[in-house]
């Protein structure tokens, strides 16, 4: 029915194929190795970008109770409790947003 030449080019052929299908499948991989790379990477930039949200927090804070405060241990005292009133701004914020 094929002479040698003809089934040596289809198994050539069927070799290249096997060999696109195993390339395709580690692309695959790849590709789905780096998009759970960018998961993890948005998750640290959240992280992070709460991270200086919280350092701006405290640094308003604090210029605030240098306006305010007189001595040391009102001043940390203020500071406390403005910190408190923060985080249950926050906490708040979270539950509306759910």
């Amino acid at each position: 029915m094929f002479d040698q030449s003809t089934l040596q080019q289809i198994q050539t052929l069927e070799g290249k194929v096997h060999q696109l299908v195993r390339l395709y499948q580690a692309a695959q991989e790849q590709l789905q190795a780096s998009h759970k790379e960018i998961e993890r990477l948005q998750q640290v930039i959240e992280e992070k970008d709460t991270e200086i949200k919280n350092f701006q927090n405290q640094d308003n804070i604090t210029k605030i109770v240098q306006t305010i405060a007189v001595d040391t241990a009102s001043s940390t005292e203020l500071k406390l409790k403005i910190n408190e009133y923060l985080r249950e701004i926050d906490k708040c914020i979270a539950y509306l947003k759910e």
